[in-house]
């Protein structure tokens, strides 16, 4: 049985026109195929094909995707995101780890971004699987860096201290929203515990970059977002990402906003004043999109940590 969230009646509007400023061309391309078939054939699954993500033409014609691991199915129900909820097959694949170091070897890939479902139902929430990626992926393909995205861990800093062991590039956490907004958009989730993990992860390894993410249009107020970018801050959170939210279907939370393009200028400001290393801020900016440009591989090759 599916565990999804129930939606009231009277928010289940129809779906919102996008203003202009929103509109993408329709993936397609030789890139956008040869990638396609190359996650078939090694039976691996991408967030931006779950997700609905926007960028997914421009990205998979770039030679570039977030590959998501631990299946396709999550346990929880965060009424924003288009990934099936449900009960996951209970055995992992640990063979997965090795057909994606080889799909990054043949892509010619030096920039790989990673993430998951959500697997609560795992004692490790999966964190064995992203120390197995990053370590299968850094054998197979020398140079490549790797960025994660991670879940929750529902707190437990064994696992989380699994994935910061194996030395990711960037690790990444999206608290997603305002704290006031969590019942209704993560309602297993906490914020506190979100932004704990990402204080976690530096603490463990004060040279990790890590990064964060969350979406407007869903009834927050700036200064919320404002105070939200002052917590990840306190907690040495170094790059972040702002985004439109955009509903996946009529069954998902109603958008409230849609948020002019100028509008997301002040948080890339703000930004700068608290301190981010980097602030990506616009309408179709997604966590991963373009997130080799955001850490400044040129940079990071300077400074010895690629």
């Amino acid at each position: 049985m599916n565990d999804t969230t129930v939606i009231p009646l009277e928010e289940r509007r129809p779906r919102e026109r996008k203003p202009p400023w929103l509109k993408v061309r329709f993936p397609a391309g030789d890139g956008y195929q040869r990638i396609k078939s190359l996650l078939r054939t090694h039976e691996l699954h991408t967030v931006c094909e779950e997700a609905h993500c926007p960028n997914i033409g421009e990205c998979f014609n770039s030679g570039t995707a977030t590959f998501m691991i631990l299946g396709d199915t999550c346990t929880r129900s965060c009424g924003f995101c288009a990934v099936t909820t449900g009960r996951p097959e209970p055995t992992l694949d640990w063979l997965e780890p090795v057909r994606l170091a080889r799909s990054v070897r043949t892509l010619g890939l030096d920039y790989v971004v990673i993430t998951s479902v959500n697997r609560d139902d795992q004692p490790d929430g999966g964190a064995g699987i992203f120390a197995a990626c990053i370590r299968a992926i850094r054998n197979d393909n020398a140079g490549c860096r790797v960025e994660v995205l991670v879940p929750d861990f529902l707190g437990e800093r064994d696992a989380l201290a699994t994935v910061v062991d194996a030395k990711p590039f960037v690790l990444n956490h999206n608290v997603e929203t305002v704290p006031r907004l969590y019942g209704r958009v993560r309602p297993k989730a906490r914020y506190e515990r979100s932004v704990a993990l990402l204080r976690a992860a530096k603490e463990r390894d004060p040279s990790l970059l890590t990064k964060s993410g969350l979406m407007v249009g869903l009834g927050e107020t700036q200064d919320e977002v404002f105070g939200v970018m002052a917590d990840l801050r306190s907690a040495n959170v170094d790059l972040l990402t702002i985004g439109q939210y955009l509903r996946p279907s009529a069954q998902h939370l109603p958008v409230e906003r849609y948020v002019p393009p100028e509008e997301f200028a002040p948080y890339v400001e703000r930004g700068r004043v608290l301190g981010f290393r980097n602030v990506e801020a616009g309408p179709l900016v997604r966590s991963s999109y373009r997130a080799h440009r955001q850490v400044g591989l040129e940079s990071a090759l300077a400074e010895g940590r690629a």
